[in-house]
């Protein structure tokens, strides 16, 4: 006999310096809600592992690239990007110490802990936006996932991240050659469009399909040689 489960369970909510940000378990689901809006569940992956999948193949065949996870999330663009002895190294940056905490010794472990104890791994405390802008360091790939999209972000100040300004930061930080890969719940050719004006090459967009109505994309560009 199934169970049937009416309403998630919070496991934990945290008020931080960008809201509140709550891990539920609904059924054997875990999902992630920031400032009321829904971010991600453990129900399938196949979204993140496109991201990862995209920027790497679009590299060719660049030995042992770094890629910039933007968004730990659930664990699953992580988990990916360890499991593929390709990547050199892997760099997460996660903005919300609680998404950070629940994946070290909390419930998120299951899904990451094999990924975090890799030597290629390194989890960054930052603010995306803050480092892409800030750092100094390079990347071969940065693969973004901090919003439902760039129509559809959890704080305002995500917008900055796909303006033109926000995105040739972006471009500052990779490599010649290198890919940004960003994840939409929605396709977004005005974002496709930014994208080729501010110099960005083989824009494309590709498409996961899901269960009911839009599917989930991938925006792809590739920073000039």
């Amino acid at each position: 006999m199934s169970t049937t489960y009416d309403s998630p369970e919070v496991l934990d909510r945290r008020e931080g310096p960008y809201g509140e940000v709550v891990l539920r378990r609904h059924g054997e689901l875990l999902q992630i809600i920031a400032n009321g809006c829904f971010l991600m569940d453990t129900s399938d992956g196949r979204s993140e592992r496109l991201l990862v999948d995209a920027a790497l193949e679009a590299l060719g065949e660049r030995p042992a690239p770094h890629v910039l996870i933007g968004g730990l999330g659930v664990g699953f663009s992580l988990a990916h990007a360890a499991a593929n002895s390709r990547w050199g190294r892997i760099t997460v940056v996660e903005r919300e110490s609680a998404v950070i905490d629940w994946h070290r010794g909390g419930p998120l472990g299951g899904l990451s802990h094999e990924a975090l104890a890799d030597p290629r791994t390194e989890v960054v405390h930052d603010d995306l936006v803050d480092y892409v802008n800030e750092t100094s360091a390079t990347f071969d790939a940065l693969c973004l996932d901090i919003d439902n999209g760039p129509g559809w972000t959890v704080t305002d100040g995500n917008d900055g991240l796909y303006s033109p300004a926000g995105l040739a930061s972006c471009a500052r930080t990779l490599r010649p050659g290198g890919v940004l890969a960003v994840w939409s719940a929605q396709p977004s050719p005005d974002f496709e469009e930014t994208l080729g004006n501010v110099g960005f090459q083989q824009v494309r967009t590709e498409e996961i399909p899901v269960a009911r109505g839009v599917p989930d994309v991938v925006h792809l560009g590739i920073r000039p040689e």
